[in-house]
């Protein structure tokens, strides 16, 4: 009972893992290929390539030692590479449509009027 407990909850985190690589995968192909220049960070094939053999290793190698490596690289294109494409792109902040540097999370702040 406990192996079957256990097993289940690494099906979770391989799944997990899988997921988090797939949303990488896709980001990083979104991303214009002049940001990554811009924002002095590797260029868009190579985080392609690392992310797509992340989400390779993830499907068909259920290596552990292979897919955390593949998990640091995944946590590292969502720590600073994407934030940095964000900011160049004129995507920083997480505001949709623009906005004021007063808005709070809920809209615009008035000053308690």
């Amino acid at each position: 009972m406990l192996s079957s407990g256990f097993s289940s909850l690494l099906l979770v985190i391989y799944i997990a893992m899988f997921a988090m690589a797939a949303v990488a995968l896709v980001m990083a192909a979104i991303a214009r290929d002049d940001a990554y220049r811009a924002a002095d960070k590797q260029n868009k094939m190579f985080w392609m390539i690392i992310l797509g053999i992340t989400v390779t290793v993830n499907l068909l190698v259920p290596v552990l030692f292979l897919q955390i490596a593949g998990l640091i690289a995944t946590i590292v294109f969502f720590v600073d590479v994407r934030p940095a494409l964000k900011q160049v792109s004129g995507g920083g902040g997480g505001r949709r449509g623009g906005g004021s540097s007063s808005d709070g999370p809920y809209g615009p702040y008035n000053g308690g009027r």
